[in-house]
């Protein structure tokens, strides 16, 4: 099947073979902008490349001078070394030309220096700006698709694999055209020294080219392998350390140990493979250089080459041979960038399932009218978890919705959002079908406080405000007291700038709710949802929630979901599901007239508080 053919889910799993031309093609859309670093560095690139090239003429020169005890000066002509009225001038040529050499190893080193400044400040702009799509991407994922793809395996693209990338416009791009050109401005030096020479020399090079076609088609199969087993360690540990309480109170450290066992020897075995194939692939490289050297000396001899021309070709083949045995090690790092990028791109194949139409719309503020139309909706293909419900919400009337766990009360408040699409019916806010309103826009209206409270690392100002720098701190402090949140915040020993722990552990339930209801407060929201916002909190807090709420209640239109009967008394209208369908509709009081599933359910909470 062609890459364009796989469908999301296929994608998603992220160990999809992308074909070479699609990942060169896109990665040259991120390395455009900093072309301008990339081309100067190429200059620079050249002239090292130009310069550690003549250093063994130099040498060879010194050499020449030295051994056959005549001197080849410019401008002097051909000096014999019996020729003492003329020495001083022979000893001024060697140093010249050795200090020749020391200056052009010293500027070989400063463009050196530039040039890696320049890649490394050109990659990390490019990694800087791949990190920052694949990061947005994923915040414009929907809701299920987070399901299939566990977070530690996101982790793991959005670090691990961007560094992979990064060291494959920082330095193996580099080394490789490097090298290559190294090669063959090399060779073109040993062909223009002695051309029978050279010939041979094409041997090892060819022995080298077809052993790394067979080494890269191994380890490339390897490498894919690999980043899948990193990806399911990661995605382990995310899961089962956020777990580790439920782990330990159940007892099930030993298990949960075998179970990493297997994906930590899954990933052993895998690494393994990769190095096993290096393990070949070098010393093969270092075998053939030995014997290249030892064919050098032997065919050198049998043509009759000057010593001079010896010692050149020595230093020739170690140049011609360096970068041949780099460029092994850089396909290690190739391979590793080819399968973090094919990953990366997967991912970023993966189209939201929820997204806006071409002609969505801004809707700068909302009266807070809400109707289902005979909506139909199921998470799996025809398993329907609504089925065809319609209510009318009024402009800022409270609406609670009541049923056994599965009945679809929370169902109801993500589609509100479009977490998920509907599959039939309407669902309209003011007269509008919510899918032709911009995402943005619908969830900036929406205030949502529900019972799993996240807390970000930072403080409870920053908790609060969620880091917007356009919100004042009398604003915080004017929302904290409307929902009764200042009544602990006050008291802590620095105020708004309590340091918050990770997912807040270091507050009550409680207390993060109080601080869910003032963020959400802050935001200005139209409509306002509580998803069992009540549920497993103190008496005490409970108390000032419920003082909250009745303030809430005069912002905008309210939608409750509540296991609590005593908390939803005063709502509007009360919505009672059982099994994706609306099986009674009304206030309180009509519903406890009816004697009907609410009045079972308020008797068997009043008798149990009894």
């Amino acid at each position: 099947m062609e890459y364009e053919e796989l469908d999301e889910k296929e994608r998603l799993k992220g160990d999809v073979k992308i074909p070479t031309r699609v990942l060169f093609k896109r990665t040259l859309a991120y390395v455009k902008p900093e072309i301008k670093g990339f081309v100067f560095a190429g200059l620079l690139i050249l002239l090292n490349i130009v310069f550690d090239i003549l250093l063994p003429l130099i040498i060879k020169a010194i050499t020449q001078n030295l051994t056959s005890g005549t001197f080849d000066l410019p401008w002097f002509g051909t000096i014999a070394g019996a020729d003492m009225s003329k020495v001083g001038i022979c000893i001024a040529y060697i140093v010249a030309l050795t200090v020749t050499y020391f200056a052009v190893s010293v500027l070989n080193n400063v463009f050196l220096y530039f040039e890696s400044m320049i890649l490394q400040k050109s990659g990390q702009s490019i990694i800087y700006n791949l990190r920052m799509d694949v990061f947005k991407h994923i915040e414009g994922m929907s809701q299920n698709q987070f399901t299939e793809m566990p977070v530690g395996s996101l982790v793991t693209r959005v670090a691990n694999y961007t560094q992979s990338m990064s060291d494959l416009f920082t330095n193996v791009i580099v080394s490789v055209i490097r090298n290559l050109l190294t090669i063959v401005g090399v060779y073109a030096i040993m062909f223009a020294i002695n051309v029978q020479m050279s010939l041979f020399m094409l041997i090892p090079l060819v022995l080298i080219f077809v052993s790394s076609l067979f080494f890269r088609k191994y380890v490339g199969k390897a490498f894919r392998h690999e980043r899948k087993t990193v990806s399911d360690i990661n995605a382990f540990l995310n899961e089962n350390l956020s777990g580790m309480k439920i782990t330990q109170i159940f007892n099930q450290q030993e298990r949960k140990a075998s179970e990493f066992d297997v994906k930590n020897d899954a990933k052993r075995k895998a690494s393994w493979r990769v190095i096993l194939g290096f393990g070949v692939y070098r010393p093969l490289v270092t075998f053939i250089y030995v014997s290249s050297l030892a064919m050098m000396f032997w065919v050198g001899a049998s043509i009759g080459l000057s010593g001079a021309e010896i010692v050149a070709f020595y230093y020739y083949l170690g140049k011609f041979f360096h970068p041949v045995e780099q460029l092994a090690d850089q396909l290690n790092n190739i391979e590793k960038a080819m399968s973090a990028s094919e990953r990366l791109f997967n991912l970023m194949d993966v189209q939201p399932e929820v997204r806006d139409l071409p002609d969505a719309i801004d809707v700068d503020k909302f009266e807070g009218r809400i109707e289902f139309k005979n909506v139909w909706f199921a998470y799996e293909k025809d398993d329907w978890i609504l089925k065809d419900v319609s209510f009318v919400i009024e402009p800022r009337q409270t609406c609670a919705f009541v049923g056994a766990t599965g009945a679809g009360k929370t169902t109801i408040l993500s589609l509100i959002v479009r977490n998920y699409e509907i599959q039939k019916g309407q669902i309209l806010i003011d007269g509008i079908d919510i899918a032709h309103i911009k995402i943005k826009s619908l969830r900036r209206a929406i205030g949502q406080m529900l019972q799993d409270v996240f807390l970000f690392s930072g403080t409870v100002k920053s908790n609060i405000s969620l880091h917007d720098d356009t919100i004042s701190d009398d604003a915080i402090k004017d929302a904290c007291r409307y929902v009764n949140a200042d009544s602990f915040i006050e008291k802590l020993p620095k105020g708004y700038d309590e340091e918050v722990i990770e997912r807040g552990e270091n507050f009550s339930q409680g207390q993060r709710q109080l601080m869910s209801f003032a963020r959400t407060v802050l935001h200005d929201p139209q409509i306002l949802i509580l998803d069992e916002a009540t549920a497993n909190i103190d008496t005490e807090t409970e108390v000032l929630i419920q003082e909250s709420l009745e303030k809430i209640r005069n912002i905008g239109t309210m939608l409750v979901v509540a296991h609590r009967l005593s908390t939803i008394q005063h709502a509007d209208q009360i919505i009672v599901l059982q099994n994706g369908e609306i099986i009674e509709h009304g206030n309180h009081q009509e519903l406890l007239s009816h004697h009907g599933y609410y009045y079972k359910l308020y008797q068997l909470q009043f008798e149990n508080k009894a």
